[in-house]
Formats: C-alpha cells, structure tokens, sequence
C-alpha cells in the first residue's frame, strides 16, 4: 500500500503537540528505566524484551489521565524515546560485559565509562541515522507487506485511549510484585532462588529458578520459542551430561584439567555444563545464527539495493507533507563521517582506520537486514546474536591477518562487534517505532529526533549499569552469567589465537544442522542447549501458561500480543530488573549484609517452592482478565 493510499490517524494537514518538553523528560525516565531492567534482564538470562508496548502503556496513563493532555503523538514520542533505552541496553550487554571478563583475567584493563558510553553512543546514533534512508522503502512503501509487530501493536494501544488507564495498571501490578519477590529472595534472602532435583540415576540434575522476570519472559515469548528452549536445556542435561560422565569417568578432556570423574564428583553436573555442554551450546547458536542470515540473503540483497537507491533520492520524494519529512541526507552523511573519523582518532574507542572502516559498512549492512527482518518477525525474533557472531568472525580474522593481534586484537574486534550488536538492535527499534508513527500520523523528523535524544541519555546511563554491576557481582558469577557475552568471548579468542575445542563446537554444530533436517526453529534449541537447565524451565513455565490463557481465552498468541497478561509479564520483567539494580547499589556499599534475614529465616527450596507457585498463581490471574474490545 503506498503512502498516497494509506491514510494516518492524525492527517498530514493537522498539527497536534508531538515534541514537547513533557514528552522528551517523560520519554527519557522511560529510557533509563526500561534500559537498566534490561541490561540486567539480559546479563541473567541472555535475552531482553521489547519495552515498546509498556512504555506506549505507561505515556498513555501519564501523558493522558495524570497530566490530562490529550494528544496522541505526544504519547507517541514517549514510547519512542522510552524504547530506546531496551534497544542500546541489548546491544551492549551481549558484547561489552567481555571487556570485563578480560580484565578479571589480567588480559586487559578494566574499560572506563567513557569508553562504555563512548562505543554506546557512537552505535546507537549510528543505528538511527542507517534507518532513516530505509524509511521510505520499508515503512512507506511496504506499508502492505511488512506487519512490524511490535510497531504495529503499540499504535493499537495508543489508539484505544480508554484502555490506557486499565492496561497501565496491569504493567504497574507486574512491577510492584516482581519488585517484592526479588527483594524477598535475592535481598532478604529468606527463600531458595532455585530449586534443584537430583537424579543420581542419570547423574544430572532437574532444576528450575524462582524468578518473576523468567515466567514474564517466557509468558511473552509463548509455548512455541520456550518448547524449543526447553527441549534444548533437556538435550544437554539429560542426554549429553550423563553421556559425559558416564563414558568419560577417567577422561581428562580439554578444556578440564582433571578426569570428568573427579570434576563430577567435586561440583556436580553444574561443572560438566560449564566445562563441556556451553561449547556444544556456542557451536549450535553460532550455527543457528549464520544459518538465520544465509535464508534471508535474497531479502538482505534486495532491502540493501532498495535503500542504497532511496538514499539518493529521500529528500526528493518526501514533498511537503509533515508526515514525509525526514532528518536530512546530506545532515546523515555528513553526522555518519563525522562518527567514522571520531572512531578512528578518539583514544576512547579502541578502534584503527580499518576497524572505523569495518563499522560503518558492517553497521549500514546490519541496519538493513535488521529494519527488514523486525518487520517481518519482529524484534524478538531479530538475528542480532547472529550478525554479531558473523561480524565478530570476519573482523577478528581481518584484523589477525593486517597484524593487530594478542590484547589489542582482541579488544578491537569486541568493539567493532559492540558497535554492530548496538547499531542493529537500535535500527530494529527505531523501525518499530516508525511503523507507530506512520500508522498515528506522526512527523517521522520528531520521532527520529526522539529516538536520537533517547540513545544519547541511554548511552550516558548504560556505562555505570555496567560498572555497576561489575562491582556488585562480577560478570560471569552465578548472579550475572553474561551468557551471550560470554559466547562472544570464546569465540574471539578462539579465532585469535587458535584454542577453541573444536571437537565440542563441532558437536554442537552437528547438533544445529539435525534441527534443521527436522525443520526445528534452531536458534531457541540452541540457546536452550546453551543456557543453565534452571533458566530454560523456568521459562517454559511462563510459556506454558500463556497457552493455557490463550486457550481459556480463545486467543491465538498473535491476537493476545496487547493483554493484560502481557502487560502484567512485562512489569514483572521491569520490576525485577530495577530491584536487580537496587540490590547491586546495596552490595557495593555493604547493605546487603544489613538486609540479609537468611540466618534468622531462611525457608530454602520451601520458600522457593511457595514464591514459584504465587507467581504462576498471580500470572494466571491478570493473564485470564482480557481487555474489552
């Protein structure tokens, strides 16, 4: 449908507040709030959400029946600043945290926040400014052909205005009670975070975590992506595991330093999992993400040619209308070399010429593929981990080959790779919010200004999360597992200086391409296959309950996408993850020993047990009361 069919909610011809001082302060506390949960959420588990529909849910409580301001698009610039901080948060926590892990080693020095905010901001208005050349391919004249999801759903929320209030306080619900179960079990710790089952028989080990935000995940992804997860935690600790110890009780097999035997019986199946399961588990995501990109190569080619013609010709087209008028193209070539030569020369960013180079056409490209590939799948769905592990490959053996080895190597490659992951997830973002925009009516200029002013603070906040973080717990502890930074570790050292245990990644390679033979989804098999068994089951709780809903409830999971047990999951997410920061402010200054009740109190895998089942419980009740149409 192109744009003289289509007709916005707002006309072209009507001007209504869009970027106001309410809307950018308001839009700026979402992108902090929503960026640190996720940070957070991302460092646990390996995954972050959208925070799109709650923030259009929570400007619309605001912005209408608290400040009584009846303006639409002005909601509108909330969620689209708001939603900005999720995106620069997901592609920091999947690369940077190695930079961290590095330092704990003695290879490099702690990085400084102003590298972090440096690398962060330079990604994301990266990310921004390669959508806008895109808009008109992909937002205007695939209006027809391209759903964007996410996009699409939060402008049904702003377009029932009277669902804002009722829906505002399910998200608010999610917040307060994930906030008081996380302060219950990980702050006054007087209830088990996890629940663990022996099964000597097979010498493994059934476990699940109590966590709010792990349902609220699973909840939002539904009963397919979290099966599969799920069927992949099962492979690795009930088949590969007792395979392991069972044939290879007297083994030394690298990269263990004592007999699996000995390893087993010190810490369990645990040890195995970190010794032997996460390199099967990188081999099969790292399969699953190359594989996700070569289907969509004819779509990558054809959306790339498209924006490469529209950049020269996007002023031309967009006329007079307030809602085709777009940041300029001689203002974002101008800003993109500006950014390149700051890459180059900035001491901040460890970055030479050819890693400058690396980015910008890496990061055009992956701003391509992920604008097309969130309008079809959406931005959960969006093969960033994929592009990341491809660009992470190509620019650690490039920069191998021109020298540029040992630390310095290591560290330009992980940066390069940041500021792709970044850029791709910000250009997702900013196409979902677009899609809004074109749909309410909105002045795509504003919205790209919004976004821009929303990736700016982000990038400010993100480096002392990080920090943060670090100093409370460290990454790589059982409290913050950084999986997928941890993936991007293995392999950039493994390509640089040659020391992968190839035999193990082969193995979980193997194991991708028979997912694929069967037509399984790989992706969420592998990353099942790669993370703790308590994670993967915890999830697959979350999704079997919005199952079970959306039967009750005669829904499909599309048409359930803006429920009140969506906004009710989402809170639980964001609850958890704010009190996740909280908590780690408490470690650094000693407070979470004055709160620690564990040796007064300390109800173990009981208490677990009980928190698990009020979740369900409160899950099933929002999740059952669906919104009137």
């Amino acid at each position: 449908m192109g744009n003289e069919e289509f007709k916005p909610f707002v006309p072209a011809d009507k001007k209504v507040s869009e970027l106001t001082v309410t809307s950018v302060i308001i839009g700026i506390l979402l992108a902090v709030i929503f960026g640190a949960a996720n940070a957070y959420l991302g460092l646990r588990v390996g995954m972050t959400v959208s925070a799109s529909i709650p923030a259009a849910v929570i400007s619309m409580a605001i912005v209408r029946y608290v400040l009584k301001r009846d303006s639409i698009l002005e909601n509108n610039m909330v969620q689209t600043i708001g939603s900005a901080g999720e995106a620069v948060a997901a592609g920091a926590i999947f690369t940077m945290p190695v930079l961290f892990l590095w330092a704990q080693e003695g290879v490099t020095g702690k990085p400084s926040i102003i590298t972090i905010t440096a690398i962060s901001l330079v990604g994301g208005i990266l990310g921004v400014l390669f959508m806008i050349p895109l808009r008109n391919a992909l937002i205007v004249k695939e209006h027809g052909n391209l759903p964007y999801p996410e996009g699409t759903a939060c402008a049904d929320v702003l377009l029932a205005g009277e669902e804002g209030g009722e829906g505002a306080k399910h998200v608010f619900m999610g917040l307060g009670v994930s906030a008081l179960i996380k302060f219950i079990v990980d702050g006054l710790k007087v209830a088990g975070s996890v629940i663990t089952i022996p099964v000597k028989a097979m010498k493994t080990e059934f476990s699940g975590e109590v966590y709010p935000a792990l349902i609220g995940v699973g909840y939002i992804c539904g009963i397919k992506i979290s099966s599969y997860m799920f069927a992949g935690g099962l492979l690795g600790w009930f088949v590969l595991i007792p395979a392991i110890v069972t044939f290879g009780a007297d083994t030394v097999l690298y990269p263990g330093t004592v007999t699996i035997g000995e390893m087993y019986a010190a810490n369990g199946a645990g040890a195995i999992w970190s010794s032997y399961i996460r390199y099967i588990g990188a081999g099969a995501v790292a399969f699953g993400g190359i594989v996700s990109l070569i289907r969509v190569l004819p779509m990558i080619f054809s959306a790339f040619t498209s924006s490469v013609k529209d950049m020269t010709s996007a002023d031309k087209v967009t006329g007079d209308l307030r809602t085709n008028k777009n940041l300029s193209s001689k203002l974002i070539l101008v800003v993109t070399v500006i950014v390149a030569v700051l890459l180059w020369l900035l001491p901040a960013v460890p970055v030479n010429f050819i890693g400058a180079l690396l980015i910008i056409l890496f990061g055009f490209f992956c701003a391509t593929v992920s604008s097309r590939m969130v309008g079809l799948v959406g931005s959960s769905n969006n093969p960033v981990s994929g592009m990341a592990i491809a660009t992470l490959l190509f620019s650690t053996l490039i920069l191998k080959s021109t020298g540029l080895t040992g630390a310095s190597g290591l560290i330009g490659a992980i940066c390069i790779g940041s500021v792709i992951c970044i850029i791709a997830g910000v250009a997702g973002d900013t196409s979902q919010d677009l899609k809004t925009g074109y749909i309410l009516g909105a002045t795509p200029r504003n919205q790209q200004i919004g976004e821009l002013i929303g990736v700016i603070v982000s990038a400010f906040t993100i480096g002392g999360v990080l920090l943060l973080l670090d100093k409370a717990w460290g990454f790589g502890t059982p409290e913050l597992a950084a999986p997928q930074a941890t993936l991007m570790k293995m392999i950039t050292e493994g390509v640089m200086n040659g020391n992968l245990p190839w035999a193990l990644i082969m193995i979980g390679i193997f194991v991708g391409a028979a997912m694929l033979v069967l037509k399984v989804p790989i992706l969420p098999f592998a990353i099942g296959l790669y993370l703790p068994l308590e994670l993967s089951t915890t999830i697959m709780i979350g999704g079997a309950i919005r199952y079970l809903i959306d039967r009750r409830n005669n829904d499909s999971e599309e048409n359930s996408e803006t429920s009140h047990g969506i906004l009710f999951c989402s809170g639980l997410i964001a609850g958890e993850g704010l009190i996740g920061i909280v908590l780690a402010i408490f470690a650094v200054f000693g407070f979470d020993k004055v709160i620690n009740l564990s040796s007064v109190l300390n109800l173990g895998t009981v208490g677990g047990i009980i928190v698990l089942a009020a979740i369900v419980a409160l899950v099933f009740k929002s999740g059952l009361k669906k919104n009137e149409k």
